[in-house]
């Protein structure tokens, strides 16, 4: 088995500050799909002359990260997938570690690279980090993501569905990535990233307790953090204190249209 058996798919929003030395780190010998949440023909440009093993599609508008996963997973022709943020790079043997556990684990779903996991071998989890996922691809028939989740929860979620299936899921310590975290897009403020975090944590809170323990108990999961926030809100409305304001009607904001059940509409303000 080679590296032409793997196909590595990038999601991305204005990610022209990170995705280059992630190209970098991956084998020439490996298929690239980028898939952008935006209309930038000059990023797909850009992308498409750095590197000959990279094919972009422009979504046009931003449809977040579990559809932009799926859109890119279904171009795939190959066995095996694997799905990268744009801040992650890959060290010199992960994809051939990748491999080396394929032959010894054949009929995995999911594998992830170690993170701060204790393991000294392969092991068999509950759920990976969404940074990083290596599918294989004959598992899912098709049927990757939730793509009500624009952000945060879908890979707890892909992980749970692929459990209910009886599949199974891997990490292996032997491989590992470089992930810088929370810096994939370039915001105009670290104020428009907390409002964007903010809103879609909760927005995803509510609509995956909802998803499997029904409305009202996701409702008395959440009725906390409403009321918190809600409190937060108009205790720094009182004192003037705009930024922090922001933050938790941005919080107040994703529960209400969740329980609402009003899709996942938030988006941030780019430069």
């Amino acid at each position: 088995m080679d590296l032409s058996n793997i196909t590595v798919v990038i999601t991305t929003f204005r990610s022209n500050h990170k995705i280059f030395s992630c190209i970098d780190s991956i084998p020439k010998e490996v298929k690239i799909i980028i898939v952008e949440n935006s209309d930038d023909y000059q990023f797909k440009e850009k992308v498409e002359n750095y590197s000959p093993n990279v094919k972009c599609f422009l979504l046009k508008l931003n449809r977040g990260y579990s559809y932009g996963n799926n859109f890119g997973l279904l171009k795939t022709k190959t066995k095996y997938a694997l799905v990268i943020n744009p801040d992650v790079r890959l060290k010199k043997d992960t994809l051939n570690n990748f491999l080396n556990t394929i032959l010894k684990h054949p009929n995995f779903w999911i594998i992830g690279p170690s993170f701060n996991y204790n393991f000294q071998v392969v092991t068999e989890v509950e759920t990976i980090k969404g940074y990083s996922i290596f599918f294989n691809l004959e598992k899912f028939k098709n049927k990757f993501f939730d793509e009500n989740f624009f952000l945060y929860f879908e890979e707890i979620d892909l992980c749970r569905k692929i459990r209910k299936d009886g599949g199974l899921i891997l990490v292996d310590p032997k491989i590992l990535v470089d992930h810088d975290g929370g810096s994939s897009v370039r915001l105009n403020s670290n104020h428009e990233l907390e409002k964007n975090r903010n809103w879609h944590w909760m927005w995803s809170t509510f609509y995956y307790h909802k998803k499997y323990n029904g409305y009202f108990i996701a409702l008395m999961i959440i009725a906390p953090k409403l009321f918190s926030a809600l409190i937060k809100t108009i205790f720094y409305l009182i004192i003037f204190n705009k930024v922090k304001k922001e933050i938790s009607f941005s919080r107040l904001s994703g529960m209400f249209n969740s329980i609402m059940g009003k899709k996942s509409w938030y988006r941030p303000s780019i430069d």
